[in-house]
């Protein structure tokens, strides 16, 4: 009898590969109907990765939108499920345990019925509380392999990592393929292993079209025994996103394989309504780039979702590294050399910091140490000159271990700026917090929410939820679309809010905070509390600790980075500039106290 193979739609990640937003709830709503008329779906990726906080961008609340996109999937009987990044929850940097036993007890009572955790950097140590606290919340927990193609990254490594996972309690295993680097044969080779050990655990295949190979490895995964694969639909299928389920049904169908019909009639009704929302704003933050397939990703082993970060960084640097080359008297990179340029540092760059997979957030601390260390040669200085703190805390082990080894040039230089390097347990570095968010919420008179869901929000995206509770968020976001909207000349038909947005007063803070001292920028230029963070709210919250002269951020010049650099060691109390923003020289940004 032909064996079945299920698919599963990752309507989110499709969105979250292409661009910056996803649709918003009243929009996915509206494509639920005809999702389900497709009948070829078992499962459905509904939420978790970013998706919570980009409804908070949005000015909305991501607890109701979780509640009405995977209410209509479960009364269909399709499984829903999401992403979580283990230790680091669903952001981008660790999380209190508390904190993430209460996210999963949230997340299934908001209907979402699978936890598919990952840990950037396979440490099964950071999946160990996601297994149990998911399973405690009554979910299915399906733990997660990030694939990537590396000489320390073999199918006995990831079997190593299987042993731990299933010995925690998994119920399946996900392989991640998160760039689409694995190479097909390894992939059905690791899948026919899981399968021969551990016959009772399902496996699920994640592989991004990127680099080509996505097709050929769901044939390999399909053939050594993985019973779901993870498909999207036109129009944001193929490029850098995911293969499209038609393509794939045939594939399998012609293999002998059982799988489900797809109603074209509901297809096209979803590939219509999937367009209208980016033609509605969505399509404002699609890079053209991410439509297209490039062999350029099988080398640099980096994820196609982050082509448009990339591009747009690449943008930012572009100016300052030409204008070194011009004192140099050297050729001036276009854009495109500039990208191949990075593409080859990273290659370069990865294996001296060890393999870390290259998967959010490790993807990004990689890319942003080969495009630091080009602006740096660029300039005339040597490579691994200027690392950032997120990933001085990878290479010390603050965040689990490494794949491979460290370069010994890394190593030296790690001695050399007086880090230690950290064996501990991840998790014990960050203590529970959530009755200290609960008592903040007390006593700004906010209520904690069904089943603590207002509370777990808070606590997971503290700056974000505090920017959506006071309207900033929402009157931020309409400002950008409508700026968008302006640069692409297009008309505006926004309809905005009325919202009253805070303004900084510097003589009120002052008064409130005597002790502290105002940090200011060093130069004119566009302000970057991180240098490779989109997200217009980011800035460091009350409480962050800082040291003098240590940069707790940068400005953007045209000649460079400029460090912005406290005279004091502290915490900070208050900051006063906003992620982009453009500041004058000697501006206060921040109070440290």
């Amino acid at each position: 009898m032909a064996r079945e193979i299920k698919f599963s739609l990752v309507y989110r990640d499709m969105w979250q590969s292409s661009g910056k937003y996803v649709p918003r709830v009243d929009q996915l709503v509206k494509v639920a109907p005809a999702i389900i008329d497709m009948g070829c779906f078992d499962r459905i990726e509904s939420n978790g990765g970013a998706f919570e906080q980009v409804n908070l961008l949005f000015g909305e609340n991501p607890n109701v939108a979780v509640r009405k996109w995977t209410a209509p999937f479960n009364k269909a009987g399709i499984e829903t499920h999401m992403l979580e990044r283990g230790l680091n929850g669903l952001r981008m940097f660790p999380v209190p345990a508390d904190v993430r036993e209460l996210m999963f007890k949230v997340k299934k009572a908001q209907g979402t019925q699978i936890a598919r955790s990952f840990c950037g950097l396979n440490d099964h140590r950071n999946l160990k509380l996601s297994v149990e606290y998911a399973k405690k919340a009554g979910m299915i927990s399906q733990a997660a392999l990030s694939i990537t193609h590396s000489p320390v990254h073999t199918v006995e490594y990831y079997m190593g990592v299987v042993d731990k996972l299933v010995e925690y309690g998994t119920d399946e295993i996900a392989l991640k393929d998160m760039a689409g680097v694995g190479r097909p044969n390894v992939l059905g080779e690791l899948v026919a292993d899981i399968k021969k050990k551990y016959p009772h655990i399902k496996v699920q295949y994640h592989g991004h079209t990127g680099p080509g190979f996505s097709v050929a490895s769901m044939l390999e995964v399909a053939r050594a025994g993985a019973e779901y694969l993870d498909v999207a639909v036109e129009p944001l299928s193929w490029g850098k996103v995911h293969p499209d389920v038609i393509t794939i049904q045939q594939m399998l169908k012609a293999d002998g394989f059982l799988v489900k019909d797809v109603n074209m009639d509901a297809y096209m009704e979803v590939r219509k309504l999937t367009q209208s929302f980016i033609d509605d704003f969505l399509g404002y933050w699609i890079n053209p780039s991410n439509s297209k397939m490039t062999s350029l990703l099988v080398g640099c082993g980096l994820p196609g979702g982050m082509m448009g970060s990339m591009m747009a960084d690449l943008e930012v640097f572009k100016g300052a590294i030409n204008a070194a080359e011009r004192a140099h008297g050297e050729h001036e990179s276009t854009i495109d050399e500039l990208l191949v340029k990075l593409f080859k540092e990273v290659e370069y760059v990865w294996p001296k910091l060890g393999y870390p997979p290259l998967v959010t957030p490790f993807s990004q601390y990689t890319k942003n140490t080969a495009l630091m260390n080009i602006f740096a040669m660029s300039q005339g200085k040597e490579r691994f000159s200027n690392i950032d703190k997120d990933t001085w805390g990878m290479i010390q082990g603050k965040m689990g271990n490494l794949p491979g080894p460290l370069a010994p040039e890394i190593v030296e230089l790690a001695k050399k700026n007086g880090y230690e390097f950290h064996t501990e347990n991840p998790q014990d570095n960050y203590p529970n917090a959530l009755p200290h968010f609960r008592q903040m919420m007390k006593e700004e008179g906010w209520d904690e929410g069904q089943d603590q869901e207002e509370l777990f929000e808070f606590a997971m995206h503290e700056r974000q939820y505090r920017d959506y509770k006071s309207g900033v968020a929402k009157e931020r976001f309409y400002k950008e679309l409508e700026d968008l909207k302006a640069k692409a000349g297009a008309p505006k038909e926004i309809v905005r809010p009325v919202v009253e947005v805070p303004k900084f007063d510097v003589d009120a803070l002052v008064k409130k905070y005597p002790k502290a001292t105002a940090v200011q920028a060093p130069a004119r230029g566009q302000l970057l509390w991180e240098v490779d963070v989109k997200d217009a709210s980011k800035a460091p919250v009350a409480g962050t600790e800082v040291k003098a002269g240590s940069p707790m951020g940068y400005v953007q010049t045209y000649y460079g980075l400029e460090e912005i650099n406290p005279a004091v060691s502290g915490r900070v109390v208050a900051t006063l500039g906003r992620q982009g923003e453009t500041v004058a020289k000697g501006e206060i940004v921040a109070f440290v106290e």
